[in-house]
């Protein structure tokens, strides 16, 4: 699983407005400008945002975005998958994807499966608030 632009960008937008949001809303042109994105590529990366429910945005004066829960209670991999679209490691285990006639004789599934599984716990396991608290407090917990 290769994790593209657009979801690295949606991480670090969400740790943005984590950090910065309290309770109030945090303007689109100030996270672009923290996080070097153009705002161009916030627009495409917003709705998706919030489509999934993950950010709630007020257009106008005064207008931004805000998260809609804790940072604490969101897995990472619920950031990711409305940006990736699948987390599935090969094509074939892709959701809505067509069944491969190879599937009785393949001798790589189970692998893929175990990949699969072990992405997605991992994902799960991390939350946006493990990010905010920076990458010294994440190792502590792992070792």
């Amino acid at each position: 699983m290769m994790v593209s632009t657009r979801g690295r960008y949606a991480l670090r937008v969400m740790i943005d407005l984590a950090e910065h949001g309290g309770d109030g809303l945090v303007p689109m042109k100030e996270v672009a400008e923290r996080q070097d994105i153009s705002l161009k590529y916030m627009e495409k990366i917003m709705p998706m945002l919030v489509s999934a429910k993950l950010v709630e945005g007020f257009h106008g004066k005064g207008g931004g975005y805000r998260l809609t829960r804790k940072p604490a209670e969101y897995q990472i991999s619920e950031i990711l998958r409305p940006t990736e679209g699948t987390l599935a490691p090969v094509a074939c285990m892709k959701d809505g994807s067509e069944n491969c006639t190879r599937t009785a004789e393949c001798r790589t599934l189970m692998l893929w499966h175990g990949l699969d599984r072990r992405i997605n716990e991992y994902l799960d396991s991390v939350t946006l608030a493990d990010l905010v608290s920076g990458p010294e407090e994440r190792m502590k917990t792992e070792e």
